[in-house]
């Protein structure tokens, strides 16, 4: 078999989202998979919306996902030349013409066509006027009349189109830019791109470039479209379903491996299996495997998996990475010792980095104030002799060990006659402000004896009559 090459290809006119995520990671592994060559192509023709600070998200999200590229990132805008040379070999074997219709004609007519309740599409004005180059003149496709252009898409099936439904397009417009479709076309053929899998809103384009990649008698690549991903209530992902751009996802606490293991099982299967590492994922990966349906985002089952990677991870790991976080709760920390030992206490229980960042907080700083409920519940005048009994038996130890830790805690909860239960929440508060935590021993462990009789001292004084 040929060497299989794929490629994906975003234009640089607004922030990298899951869609484009998707498409990309579904030809980075096909191209793995394959053992093939995956190229990155920025369609920055549309000078107008193209903004480098788009380009620089779309590099940065498919680093941060791990979608490598073998070749580029190649610019439609550093390609203009050999555009050009594909319109001339078009306008010498008559399958381009020139057209100088202008907008307010062709305007004109897309709304008579409307009226008529007719698709609007171009009458062929300007097809045999013989034209030349010249100002405010666009280069056209010669489009056959009549005919079906059909191709076996390799996730849909057969797909026909009656040719009489495709106008003449442009290709070049007259300011010397060419439309995406002829662009697209000159692209994957002069890349040699062997399969285009792309998102089933780009079905309707596919029998324009197929015809277009005819008149250049050349052989189109395989196609490969791909069902969209919608909102849980069946209408088109948008921000309201919860769908942020990759990095935002980056900067809410998700980690990569999670993101990636979502994006694949929005649209496609192996089984009944859900959990993914990457190496799975390229050697399982196949387009006969790809849903005709729509992939259905749904945020739980992304924090799902972010919970399960968060705790597939090393202590270490995570706290190298947690440590880029915990800014944001006032907590700056190069002690990856200390952190570590945080994050195991932490990762059985957060959703998120953020999530994780926040409970990390209480180890840091002063756990004042007190959620108010907690407080008002457990640091009460009851449960004062309890905690004072508590904090001075701690103190006479010479460390915190668990075995010495529950003996205390029951001869202490025996003595004081409070329920265990008040006893630990109590605790909890004083060493936390909250009443949810890891274990209180663990805690107790990574605090130290010192911090942990300071912050007991400290919610003893806050208990008022």
């Amino acid at each position: 078999m040929a060497c299989i090459r794929t490629r994906f290809s975003p234009s640089p006119t607004g922030f990298f989202h899951l869609g484009g995520a998707r498409t990309a990671l579904f030809n980075w592994l096909f191209a793995r998979h394959h053992q093939g060559v995956f190229v990155l192509r920025i369609e920055d023709t549309d000078v107008a919306r193209s903004e480098t600070r788009y380009e620089q998200d779309i590099l940065d999200s498919l680093r941060w996902l791990g979608l490598d590229w073998d070749e580029g990132p190649y610019h439609q805008s550093d390609r203009l030349k050999i555009y050009h040379d594909f319109i001339g070999r078009l306008l010498d074997v008559g399958a381009a013409y020139y057209c100088d219709c202008p907008p307010e004609r062709l305007e004109e007519k897309r709304k008579a066509a409307l009226a008529r309740g007719e698709n609007p599409r171009y009458d062929g004005h300007c097809r045999d006027r013989h034209l030349g180059p010249g100002p405010n003149t666009a280069v056209r496709f010669r489009s056959p009349p009549a005919g079906t252009t059909q191709w076996n898409d390799l996730s849909k099936g057969p797909i026909a189109f009656d040719n009489q439904e495709l106008d003449d397009l442009v290709l070049l417009r007259a300011d010397g830019v060419p439309t995406y479709n002829f662009a697209v076309v000159v692209d994957d053929l002069s890349m040699e791109i062997t399969h285009v899998i792309r998102g089933d809103d780009h079905i309707p384009n596919t029998p324009r470039q197929i015809l277009l990649y005819r008149a250049l008698g050349a052989t189109p690549p395989k196609f490969a479209h791909i069902p969209m991903i919608l909102g849980p209530d069946k209408a088109k992902l948008s921000k309201r379903h919860g769908a942020l751009s990759v990095l935002a996802y980056r900067d809410m606490g998700f980690l990569p491996p999670a993101l990636v293991n979502f994006l694949a099982r929005l649209g496609w299967s192996h089984g009944d299996q859900e959990i993914f590492s990457t190496a799975e994922l390229i050697e399982y990966f196949s387009l006969e495997h790809v849903s005709k349906s729509a992939g259905i985002f749904n945020a739980d089952k992304l924090l799902w998996l972010n919970g399960h990677y968060l705790r597939e991870s090393t202590d270490r790991d995570l706290a190298l990475i947690l440590k880029d976080f915990l800014p944001q709760q006032g907590v700056v920390t190069d002690d990856l010792d200390y952190l570590s030992r945080v994050v195991a206490t932490l990762k059985p229980r957060a959703h998120t980095l953020v999530e994780m960042a926040e409970m990390a907080r209480f180890y840091f700083h002063d756990p004042r104030p007190y959620e108010a409920k907690a407080a008002r519940k457990f640091l009460t005048p009851a449960s004062r002799p309890g905690l004072a009994a508590l904090r001075d038996r701690l103190a006479a130890l010479p460390e915190l060990q668990e075995e010495a830790l529950n003996q205390i805690f029951s001869e202490v909860q025996k003595q004081s006659g409070l329920k265990m239960v008040v006893l630990a929440q109590a605790v909890r508060v004083a060493l936390t402000g909250k009443t949810a935590s890891p274990g209180l021993f663990e805690i107790m462990d990574i605090l130290g004896k010192e911090e942990v009789l300071r912050r007991l001292t400290a919610a003893l004084e806050s208990i008022t009559d």
